[in-house]
C-alpha cells in the first residue's frame, strides 16, 4: 500500500505527540504541512526560514526515527518554506492565512499607552536557548493578536528578558495596526487604579478604559495574590478583554500555579493560552548579549572581545547585571583613563567576582551532577554513556529523566545545563522530563521507591 503525504506525516504527528512536550508540538510541529511523499522523502512545508532551521536543528533527526515504527520504512525529512510565504517578512511567524490583524475601530484617541520603550523591541532582542520558545511565542502573537496564544503568559526571574518581550510585542502590533488600543500597565498600577476608582465612584469609567483595549498588557501579575477586590476586577477585565477576541500579555516571576493566594479561576484562565518561561542565559548566550549591547552602542573599539567573554564567564545572573557590568567597567575606565582590558575588567569588577567566589564552583556542580548519573545508571542497570546518548529506548529514557528530575531537585542546576550534560537535549525536553518523573512518583508506589532511595543515597553523600 503506497501511503500519502498526508497519511505519512499524521502517523509521525501522531508518535510526536506522545514523546514530545504539547506545547513543543503546537508551536513547531502542528505548523508543517506535508507537501510529498516520494522514494522515502516526505518533505513538509513550513511557514518561515526560523521555522525551517530550528525544525532541521531540534525535530527532523527525531521524526525520522520514528520512520520504521510508524510507517514500516525508514524516511528522510525535508523542510522548506512554503511558497506563498518567501517573499513575506521572518517575523511573520506561524500567521493564520486570513483574518490574522485584528482591525480596531477608530477612535479620537487612537491609542492609549503608559510609556513603551523604543529600546525594547524584536531586532534588539538577542534569542538563546534561556528564551527560544517565550520568543517565538510572542512573534507569533504579535503577527496574529488574539488568534495565536491567548493569553501569552511570560515568567521567568528578574532581568531575563519578560518585559522587553511584551513590550516587543505592542511595538511590532503598533506598527502594522497604528490604531490599535494598547494598555500597557504594572499590576501595581492596576491595584492602585482600582483603589482610586473606588473611592471616587468612577468605577464605571474605569471598566470602559480596560475593557475597551485591544492589546492588554500587564507587568508582575504575581502580585495579583492576597487582593481580593483587584483580583475580582482583574477577573472581569480578562473575561471582557478575552470574549472580544483581543490580546492579553501576562508577566510574572513564577508559573500561575505557583503565585500565592490567587484565585483558582484566574489561575485557570492564566493557563488557557500559552504558559512560556525565560531562563538564565548560558555562556554563548550571554556573550552574544553583550555583542548585540556592544555594537548597539558602538562600543566594539573600545571593549575588546576577551573583555566580553571575561564579563559573560564572570557575571551570570541575568542581562541587567551585564548591562551593569558594561556600564560600571566603561565608567572606571574613564576615572582612572586607562584603556579597557581583562585586567581592567578584573579590577572594576572585583565585587562580582568575589560573589562568584562564594558561590559552589562551576566544576564542583558539574562533579555532583556526575554522581547523580552514576547513582541513578547503577540502580537502573545501564551506563552513563546510555543516559548521556540520543538513545530514546525506554530503558534508558526513564533512568535519564530521573536523573534530570534529581539534578533540578538537588543541584538546582539551570535546565539548559542539565540538558547539555545529557547529550545536548533542550530545555524544553528537560521540562518534559521533570514533569514525567513527577506525575510517575504521584502514581507509582514502586518507582517513587526507587526515586526516594537513589535521592537519600545523594543526600547522605553530600
Amino acid at each position: 500500500m503506497t501511503l500519502t503525504a498526508a497519511e505519512v506525516w499524521s502517523r509521525l504527528l501522531d508518535r510526536a505527540k506522545t514523546e514530545l512536550p504539547a506545547h513543543v508540538v503546537e508551536t513547531w510541529l502542528i505548523p508543517l504541512e506535508p507537501a510529498l511523499y516520494a522514494g522515502s522523502q516526505l518533505t513538509l512545508t513550513a511557514p518561515d526560514q526560523w521555522s525551517v532551521e530550528w525544525n532541521e536543528t531540534k525535530h527532523s533527526a527525531l521524526l525520522e526515527s520514528y520512520g520504521p515504527i510508524c510507517i514500516g520504512e525508514p524516511v528522510k525529512i525535508v523542510l522548506k518554506v512554503q511558497q506563498e510565504r518567501i517573499t513575506r517578512q521572518q517575523m511573520d511567524l506561524f500567521v493564520p492565512q486570513s483574518g490574522a490583524t485584528i482591525t480596531p475601530p477608530r477612535r479620537d484617541n487612537n491609542v492609549v499607552l503608559s510609556v513603551l520603550s523604543d529600546r525594547y523591541t524584536f531586532s534588539n532582542f538577542v534569542v538563546g536557548r534561556s528564551n527560544e520558545l517565550a520568543t517565538a511565542a510572542a512573534t507569533s502573537v504579535a503577527s496574529a493578536p488574539g488568534k495565536s496564544y491567548n493569553p501569552l503568559f511570560i515568567h521567568g526571574a528578574t532581568g531575563l528578558g519578560k518585559t522587553h518581550l511584551m513590550q516587543a510585542i505592542a511595538h511590532e502590533i503598533l506598527t502594522r495596526s497604528p490604531n490599535t488600543r494598547v494598555m500597557y500597565i504594572s499590576t501595581e498600577q492596576f491595584t492602585n487604579d482600582v483603589i482610586t476608582s473606588i473611592s471616587r465612584r468612577s468605577m464605571p469609567d474605569f471598566r470602559r478604559r480596560y475593557r475597551e483595549s485591544d492589546l492588554l498588557l500587564v507587568d508582575d501579575v504575581q502580585f495579583l495574590g492576597g487582593k481580593e477586590a483587584t483580583q475580582e476586577e482583574f477577573f472581569h477585565t480578562f473575561n471582557a478583554v478575552y470574549e472580544a477576541g483581543r490580546q492579553i500579555v501576562l508577566t510574572s516571576d513564577r508559573p500561575p500555579s505557583e503565585i500565592q493566594r490567587l484565585e483558582a479561576r484566574l489561575v485557570s484562565r492564566f493557563e488557557w493560552g500559552m504558559v512560556a518561561d525565560v531562563i538564565q542565559p548560558d555562556l554563548e548566550h550571554r556573550i552574544a548579549i553583550l555583542r548585540e549591547k556592544s555594537q548597539a552602542e558602538h562600543l566594539e573599539q573600545t571593549i575588546p572581545d576577551d573583555v566580553l567573554h571575561f564579563i559573560a564567564d564572570n557575571v551570570r545572573a541575568n542581562v541587567r547585571e551585564l548591562e551593569g557590568a558594561i556600564i560600571k567597567l566603561l565608567a572606571f575606565a574613564s576615572l582612572k583613563r586607562r584603556v579597557v582590558t581583562v585586567e581592567l575588567a578584573r579590577e572594576a569588577l572585583r565585587d562580582k567576582l568575589k560573589a562568584n567566589d562564594d558561590a559552589p564552583p562551576r566544576s564542583s556542580r558539574h562533579d555532583r551532577m556526575r554522581t547523580v548519573q552514576q547513582r541513578v545508571a547503577a540502580e537502573w542497570g545501564v551506563t552513563i554513556e546510555g543516559l548521556q546518548s540520543k538513545t530514546r529506548t525506554k530503558t534508558l529514557t526513564v533512568p535519564r529523566q530521573v536523573a534530570m528530575f534529581l539534578s533540578r531537585e538537588l543541584l538546582g542546576m539551570q535546565l539548559v545545563e542539565i540538558g547539555l550534560a545529557f547529550g545536548g537535549r533542550d530545555h524544553s525536553t528537560v521540562i518534559h522530563s521533570i514533569d514525567r518523573v513527577g506525575e510517575e512518583m504521584r502514581s507509582d508506589t514502586d518507582f517513587r521507591s526507587r526515586v526516594e532511595k537513589v535521592r537519600e543515597t545523594l543526600r547522605r553523600e553530600h
